[in-house]
């Protein structure tokens, strides 16, 4: 049985016009220079940060209404991790803005070069709705740290909290600097037909290779957040406990619709029953005996995605299994003796559906991840041996040893994925990088002019001993 899918029609649609009219505008802002102060920033991510505390309980109204997210969840994937990047912007942005000297060959001096920090104008933030809030508002950051104005283009999918972006966007800020623009893929076609200086994307690598295109056609920077099918890898050695329990918890956070969640689970065959039965015990620790009553515990944002992530629910089913239609609930589950050809392993699930593959020796592993697409993240329980040859023999856009998730909420390293998963990166610095153009400048002194760059070349012998 499948869900019937109905378009949200109280949505608002942002017109054609009026997304013709935000982009005139902030292109003239942008020109008048403001953004570019450092005060000006400063001043408008403690704004910003002022805008987050005071809206906090209708952001959180608004997440368990679309995604039936508990505050407490809430506060730690989406409103602490944005005060805590916005507390390091607002501490680093002076240092991070400063012209940063660098060496100069011999041959050129006694010029002196620096790196100058620009702002690229004006960012499109185009956002998802697994983390609709945090993922607005994160890469918004950046573009305010970097000196832009930004268009941000909320998720219809979370439609409560993309109202209350734009209602916290229009209090705060003028139109003219950051404006929301509501609407589906309609409002996403007529934003592609404006030069953005940087387009920031997060969502499917389907979706993904539209943005890159419509970028293509101005040839606008592009940020692409994506996803992709992220292995956990428990090996033999591991304390199966902590690993139970981690693992559980970063598959149930916002009901595994997370980019970053444990896709697929490669255990080591002889611990393969003590860790299934940890991962099913810590489901009911965190969550209780009857799941589907936990305020802790999400729901699948759409039919669209239910009537996908039930089609998976025919296998071994060794946990969990259970649906409800109406609630758009689907319990933690797990899949044992799942083959590498079985529908589940050809796609990112992004639901609370965990398939486990077992492996004798650590490089059958490997081997079937690097046969794979580059993943968003990486997960190794184990000894720290064997952690170093995980590392060291595949590629991802992030990893933990022994946990899952947290690397996500470290500022000071960057977020972002590799090949499929996706280009470039944001978080903290690199957030700052995202939407700033490092502009090389070599100043000349006009006291002295060395002979030795012009026609015709009398020192010649001279430069080339001097390269060399």
């Amino acid at each position: 049985m499948n869900l019937k899918v109905e378009k949200n029609k109280d949505m608002e649609e942002t017109s054609a016009k009026e997304i013709a009219e935000i982009y005139k505008n902030q292109r003239t802002f942008f020109a008048s220079q403001e953004t570019k102060s450092i005060d000006f920033r400063l001043q408008q991510l403690k704004k910003l940060k002022k805008a987050i505390l005071q809206y906090e309980d209708k952001v959180n109204k608004a997440l368990w209404e679309d995604l039936h997210k508990s505050k407490e969840e809430a506060f730690l994937t989406e409103t602490s991790l944005l005060i805590e990047e916005l507390n390091y912007h607002i501490k680093s942005l002076k240092k991070w803005s400063q012209p940063k000297k660098v060496g100069t060959p011999l041959q050129i001096k006694p010029s002196g070069s620096k790196i100058y920090f620009e702002p690229l104008g004006i960012g499109l933030i185009i956002a998802p709705w697994n983390y609709p809030f945090q993922l607005t508002i994160n890469p918004l950051i950046g573009a305010i740290s970097a000196g832009c104005c930004a268009v941000l283009k909320p998720s219809p999918d979370t439609p409560n909290v993309a109202r209350v972006i734009k209602e916290m966007i229009s209090e705060f800020f003028p139109s003219e600097y950051i404006s929301v623009v509501q609407g589906g893929k309609e409002a996403n076609q007529e934003l592609f037909k404006f030069p953005f200086d940087v387009m920031f994307f997060t969502g499917s690598p389907g979706v993904g290779k539209t943005v890159m295109k419509a970028a293509a056609e101005h040839l606008s920077r592009v940020v692409l957040e994506l996803g992709g099918k992220s292995p956990c890898i428990v090996d033999k050695a591991a304390n199966l406990k902590i690993a139970g329990k981690r693992i559980a918890w970063g598959k149930i956070i916002n009901a595994g619709q997370t980019c970053i969640a444990p896709d697929y689970l490669l255990v080591h065959k002889d611990i393969k029953k003590d860790l299934l039965a940890e991962i099913s015990k810590s489901f009911e620790e965190m969550l209780g005996d009857n799941i589907a009553n936990s305020n802790h515990y999400g729901r699948i944002v759409n039919p669209n995605a239910m009537n996908r992530l039930m089609k998976y629910l025919d296998g071994d089913i060794y946990y969990g299994g259970k649906v409800n239609l109406e609630e758009k609930y689907i319990a933690p589950t797990i899949l044992n003796n799942v083959k590498p050809e079985d529908e589940i392993m050809q796609e990112e699930i992004f639901g609370p559906i965990l398939p486990v593959m077992e492996f004798e020796e650590i490089e059958q592993a490997l081997s079937y991840i690097n046969k794979n697409e580059k993943p968003l993240a990486l997960y190794y329980f184990g000894k720290d041996n064997g952690a170093d040859q995980v590392l060291r023999e595949t590629s991802s856009g992030g990893a933990c040893i022994n946990d899952t998730l947290l690397h996500v909420a470290n500022h000071k390293l960057p977020f972002g994925g590799v090949g499929n998963s996706g280009m470039g990166k944001y978080h903290g610095k690199e957030s700052f990088l995202a939407f700033t153009h490092e502009r090389g400048v070599v100043n000349s002194t006009t006291k002295l002019d060395i002979p030795l760059k012009y026609p015709p070349y009398k020192f010649f012998g001279l430069i080339k001993k001097i390269v060399g």
